[in-house]
């Protein structure tokens, strides 16, 4: 009896199970783990933020300038390596948007007036021309005509004058450098600057005030000096062009009564105004067709087959316009 009773208040042990000691080392690694990461962000939050010089190799710009040139070498070398490998790189197709698309709203709607397939005779095209300028002011209906000529060869290289009958619509000031003189009747002409050793002040001081020079044969001597100032903008007298002469009065009055230059560029086009969008259909008409009689007269005898390949009207910022070619 005794014994039962000494059984019943003893209390008794757990048994000891093999999984028993896994699992509380379990709970010791976690345990440590949670104490090093608590360990580890009190040493973040505690430590001094990242410091960098003003400027220099150290600055904070320079830095990240050369982990972004790092990013850079690594993507290409990645490239070279697919490509070596005989893999094309992966990225997003580029997007070209159609060269229309690109044009403004009136330049849209006036292209549309214009058929691309046909080629229009010179008096539709000039019409045409001056309905599909898109601007708000009296734009320059312009010529454009692509030659079947080597620019490098001295015959081929078509450089002549022609006076527009009704003009080019553009106000040209004249300055005549002769002789007193001359200068004098040259000023009766219409001249707007018309001097002797004044003028060579003029270009001194680097004042052009002046679209076409005009000069005697005697005085070009005196110009050489000023080649380079004058020889870009295009205005140093020439034979060809008729300003170097002797009859002054004669020169002026074609001048302002509407002479113009034109010439073949390294791509063998000619390109010239004929008039404005506020010239009359048959005053751009007439103009065109002096144009072309003075380009026809100035073909090289040189070149046997076509000599005009194609021809294409145009205002300064509207749509091309193909001409019917009947110059040849």
């Amino acid at each position: 009896m005794a014994e039962e009773e000494i059984k019943a208040t003893t209390p008794e042990t757990p048994e000891t199970t093999p999984e028993a000691p896994a699992a509380a080392e379990a709970t010791a690694e976690t345990a440590a783990a949670t104490t090093d990461a608590d360990a580890a962000a009190d040493t973040a939050a505690t430590a001094e933020p990242e410091r960098y010089a003003k400027s220099g190799k150290k600055s904070k710009k320079h830095i990240e300038e050369v982990k972004a040139e790092e990013a850079r070498q690594a993507r290409k070398a990645e490239a070279k390596a697919l490509e070596e490998a005989g893999e094309k790189p992966k990225g997003a197709a580029p997007v070209t948007r159609p060269k229309i698309e690109r044009r403004g709203k009136k330049y849209q709607a006036a292209a549309k007036l214009v058929d691309k397939t046909k080629t229009y005779n010179l008096t539709d095209a000039l019409d045409l021309a001056v309905k599909t300028n898109p601007t708000k002011f009296a734009a320059t209906v312009e010529a454009h005509v692509r030659l079947n000529v080597d620019p490098r060869q001295a015959d081929q290289n078509i450089r002549a004058t022609v006076v527009l009958p009704h003009g080019n619509g553009k106000t040209v000031r004249v300055a005549v450098f002769a002789p007193l003189d001359e200068a004098k009747k040259a000023a009766a002409a219409g001249a707007d600057i018309a001097e002797d050793e004044e003028f060579l002040k003029r270009l001194e001081k680097g004042q052009i005030d002046f679209d076409v020079l005009i000069a005697t044969p005697a005085y070009m001597p005196k110009l050489g000096k000023y080649a380079r100032l004058l020889g870009p903008k295009g205005l140093m007298p020439n034979p060809k062009a008729g300003t170097v002469t002797t009859d002054i009065e004669k020169a002026v009055k074609e001048a302002k009564a509407g002479k113009v230059e034109y010439r073949v560029d390294k791509q063998g086009i000619i390109h010239l105004g004929l008039g404005k969008t506020d010239f009359t259909a048959e005053q751009l008409l007439e103009n065109a067709q002096t144009f072309f009689d003075s380009l026809k007269s100035h073909r090289p005898a040189s070149i046997k087959g076509t000599f005009v390949k194609s021809i294409f009207v145009t205002t300064s910022m509207g749509p091309s316009i193909a001409v019917e070619n009947i110059y040849n």
